[in-house]
């Protein structure tokens, strides 16, 4: 059987069909109704389950969030640079200093009658040095070789005219 508007649907047997149309107005969450543990390991679900654990899901190239000054950073590696870049500003050997300043690789479209976002690239900071602008990303070596990543870095040069700086 198909659901759905203009020919296009999920396939699902008659049972499961049934099944939908019964439980229709209920505030039941489809899917999982158990919540997720940090691992299998069924030690570390007791652990969750008495408050113990931690449910935080470990980041996807292992690097943990850090606070500076009141700012929120994406690693420790960038939390370092930026205050090596704050303290080269104070000395006066860069000026300008932003962070996190935004550029538009593409505008918005619209695709299959749905409005898609403007592509951005956030770069981690800009600033000002012998009159020509930097823009600055610090990666990992293994980020520098995903491919967003690069395909990102592609379309700030080609668009923007700006070779990014990694650190």
């Amino acid at each position: 059987m198909r659901t759905g508007g203009e020919g296009r649907g999920v396939r699902m047997s008659e049972s499961e069909y049934a099944a939908l149309i019964a439980n229709r107005g209920q505030t039941k969450p489809l899917g999982r109704t158990t919540p997720r543990t940090p691992s299998n390991d069924p030690a570390k679900a007791q652990e969750v389950a008495k408050g113990k654990g931690s449910t935080a899901k470990r980041s996807k190239y292992g690097n943990k969030k850090v606070t500076v000054d009141g700012i929120t950073f994406d690693s420790a590696k960038e939390a370092r640079r930026w205050q090596e870049l704050k303290l080269l500003e104070a000395a006066g050997e860069i000026q300008a200093l932003e962070r996190q300043k935004v550029f538009i690789l593409a505008p918005a479209v619209i695709l299959g009658g749905r409005v898609k976002p403007a592509l951005r690239y956030f770069a981690d900071a800009v600033y000002r040095q012998d009159g020509r602008q930097v823009v600055e990303d610090t990666k990992s070596e293994i980020t520098r070789k995903h491919p967003v990543f690069r395909v990102k870095q592609h379309l700030m040069m080609s668009v923007h005219s700006i070779e990014l700086t990694l650190t």
